[in-house]
C-alpha cells in the first residue's frame, strides 16, 4: 500500500505541473534533495510533500522540504488504520505568499467506515484578506455526509467563501464521509483549490481641498433707534490649511458700523481642516429701508465663500392717539372714556405704554383687562404694536364734583415719540325733587282735626332751588294752622308757603298744615311744587275721610 501511496503522489505532482504549466520547476522538483518552487508569469508554483518509497518503474527520490512548509504528522484521523499525512501548498507561489494551506488525510482507511480529514489555511500577510474561496473536488467513490463550515455543494464538489480572515489568523474545515464499497485497492483522490484576491502595487496620492464656509447672522427687521448685531461664523471645511483668511462686508449706503465705518473687515488670519472662529459687530441705520448685505470671506490661496444675500428692514413707529367721551356729564353718574392708540409707522412700537389722567376726587374707577392703578393714573403696558395696529381700551369714574373735567391720555414707545390726547367733560350735578303728601288721621270725625304733612326730598346731585309749595282745601274742612321751613299763609282756600331758597342733595323739607272737619264727606287734600329747576309743577293729593 505504501508503494501504491507513493506512485500516486507522484502523478500528482505531473499532473499539477502539466495543468500549471510549470515543466522546468518539475523536471528540476528533486535536485539538492529538496523541492524548488518557482514562479513564471505569476503563474502558481505548488509544493508537494509527500512519503518517501518505491514504486515499480520509479526511482524512489528522498524529498526535504523547505522550512517554511514543513510535514505534519498528527494521530492517526478518524476512521483511519495508519497516522495521517500532510499536503500543504503556499498560494500563490513561494515567493509570493499570501495564504498556506495544510490537508490533513489518513494514509489508508476501509470502505464504509466513516472517517474525517482537515483543511486547515492560514493568512501569511499583515493585512485582512477577503473574498477568499476554497474549493474541494471529491473523488466519484466518496460519500460526503458534512462539512464544518457547512460547505455548498456543487455536484463533487465543495466550496467555502470566506468572507474575511485576519492577518496571520488560521481556520480549518472538517469533511465528514466515508470510501464505498469497491474502493478496494483504489484511491481517493480529493484536490483541493485556495482563490485569493490579487493584492495590488498600489501607492497613495493625498488629495487636498481647500475650502471655506462663512455664515452672516443678523435681525430681518430692526427699528431706526436700534443697535443691530451682526454675527459672522467662518468655518475650514476642506482638507488643508488655509492661510491669510479675510472677512469683508461692505454695507451699503445708510447702514454703518457703530464706529461710523462702511466696511465690517475681519482678518481671520490662518485656519487648520475643521477649525472655525466667530466674530461680531454692530450697526446702525441712518434712516428707516431695506438694506441688503452680504459677506465674503477670501484667500490669497484660492478659496472663497460666500453668505447668501440678507435683507434687514428697518423701521420708525409712529403712534397716533385717540380720545372720546361725553362734552357734558351729570354727577352721580360714572363717566366713561374710549381711548385708541394706532401704530401709523412702518416698525414695531415696542414697550408700549398708555397712561390715562383722571381727576383725583374720582371715585369707583373702572378699566379694561390691564390696566394698574397708580395715584391718580391708569396705566397699561401693551408691549409691542405692529406697525399699521390699533388698540382700543376703556376707563370710567365716578366724578364727585361739578366743573369742567379734562381727562388726558399719553401713550409713549421705544423710538417713537410720545402722543398725547386730551378730552374736556363740562360736569353738572341735577336735581330731582319728590313731593310727598300724607295725613296723620283718617278718617276724622266732623268738628276732629287732622295733619296733613307734605314732605319734598331732593333726590338728585345738585341743589334744587326756590321751592314753592302751596296747598288747596276743599270746603269740608277749615284752616286751622300751617308750619314748616317756611312761613305759609292762608289766601282764600290756598295755603302758601315762602319759598325756600335751596334744598342740598339728599336733603329733605317738611311743612304741615292743620285742618278741622266742619262736614261729613269723602274730600282731597291737593299740594303743588314748583322749582327753578322744573318747567312744570308737580302736584299730590291726600284723600281722607270725614264722618258724623
Amino acid at each position: 500500500m505504501k508503494r501504491s501511496l507513493n506512485i500516486g503522489s507522484l502523478l500528482l505532482v505531473f499532473v499539477l505541473c502539466g495543468s500549471l504549466g510549470c515543466r522546468s520547476w518539475c523536471e528540476r522538483w528533486a535536485d539538492e534533495g529538496r523541492v524548488k518552487p518557482e514562479h513564471q508569469s505569476g503563474i502558481l508554483k505548488p509544493v508537494l510533500i509527500t512519503k518517501a518509497g518505491s514504486a515499480a518503474g520509479v526511482k524512489p527520490v528522498a524529498v526535504r522540504l523547505p522550512a517554511e512548509i514543513p510535514v505534519v504528522r498528527a494521530t492517526a484521523a478518524v476512521g483511519g488504520t495508519n497516522g495521517p499525512y500532510v499536503v500543504s501548498r503556499i498560494y500563490p507561489c513561494a515567493e509570493c505568499a499570501v495564504i498556506r494551506l495544510d490537508k490533513t488525510m489518513p494514509e489508508e482507511l476501509e470502505p464504509n467506515k466513516p472517517f474525517d480529514y482537515f483543511i486547515k489555511f492560514t493568512n501569511l500577510t499583515d493585512m485582512v484578506l477577503t473574498g477568499v474561496l476554497i474549493t474541494e473536488d471529491l473523488s466519484d467513490n466518496y460519500k460526503f455526509t458534512s462539512s464544518n463550515p457547512v460547505a455548498r455543494r456543487q455536484a463533487n464538489r465543495l466550496v467555502w467563501e470566506v468572507d474575511l480572515l485576519e492577518p496571520r489568523a488560521t481556520k480549518q474545515i472538517t469533511v465528514s464521509g466515508m470510501a464505498t464499497e469497491g474502493t478496494e485497492g483504489g484511491y481517493l483522490k480529493h484536490c483541493t483549490t485556495v482563490i485569493t484576491q490579487v493584492i495590488p502595487a498600489c501607492a497613495s496620492v493625498k488629495v487636498i481641498q481647500p475650502r471655506l464656509e462663512l455664515a452672516r447672522i443678523s435681525p430681518t427687521e430692526a427699528v431706526i433707534c436700534d443697535t443691530i448685531p451682526v454675527k459672522f461664523a467662518i468655518f475650514n471645511s476642506g482638507t488643508t490649511t488655509v492661510q491669510n483668511v479675510r472677512i469683508v462686508d461692505t454695507l451699503p449706503d445708510g447702514l454703518q458700523t457703530s464706529d461710523g465705518k462702511n466696511e465690517i473687515v475681519f482678518d481671520v488670519g490662518t485656519l487648520t481642516p475643521g477649525q472655525s472662529r466667530q466674530y461680531s459687530a454692530e450697526l446702525r441705520a441712518a434712516k428707516a429701508g431695506k438694506y441688503v448685505c452680504q459677506a465674503a470671506a477670501t484667500s490669497p490661496a484660492g478659496p472663497r465663500a460666500e453668505t447668501p444675500a440678507t435683507t434687514i428692514t428697518v423701521g420708525q413707529p409712529v403712534l397716533a392717539v385717540t380720545q372720546s367721551g361725553p362734552e357734558r356729564h351729570y354727577l352721580g353718574r360714572p363717566l366713561t372714556y374710549e381711548i385708541t392708540v394706532t401704530n401709523k409707522g412702518d416698525g414695531a412700537a415696542r414697550n408700549t405704554v398708555v397712561e390715562n389722567t383722571f381727576p383725583p376726587t374720582a371715585i369707583s374707577i373702572k378699566a379694561t383687562s390691564g390696566a394698574k392703578l397708580s395715584d391718580s393714573k391708569v396705566l397699561w403696558q401693551l408691549g409691542t404694536v405692529a406697525p399699521g395696529a390699533s388698540r382700543t381700551l376703556r376707563v370710567s369714574y365716578m366724578p364727585t364734583g361739578a366743573g369742567t373735567l379734562a381727562s388726558t391720555t399719553t401713550a409713549t414707545a421705544y423710538c417713537a415719540d410720545a402722543a398725547t390726547a386730551s378730552v374736556q367733560t363740562a360736569v353738572s350735578g341735577i336735581a330731582g325733587v319728590l313731593l310727598e303728601v300724607g295725613d296723620v288721621d283718617d278718617p276724622v270725625e266732623v268738628n276732629g282735626r287732622t295733619t296733613y304733612l307734605i314732605t319734598v326730598t331732593n333726590q338728585g346731585s345738585a341743589p334744587s332751588t326756590n321751592i314753592r309749595i302751596s296747598c288747596t282745601l276743599e270746603d269740608s274742612v277749615q284752616y286751622v294752622s300751617s308750619a314748616g321751613p317756611t312761613t305759609g299763609t292762608l289766601e282764600g282756600s290756598t295755603v302758601k308757603f315762602a319759598p325756600l331758597d335751596s334744598l342740598a342733595p339728599r336733603g329733605k323739607a317738611t311743612w304741615q298744615v292743620v285742618v278741622t272737619a266742619v262736614k261729613a264727606g269723602d274730600i282731597r287734600f291737593k299740594a303743588t311744587m314748583i322749582t327753578d329747576q322744573l318747567t312744570r309743577p308737580v302736584e299730590e293729593t291726600e284723600a281722607t275721610h270725614l264722618y258724623d
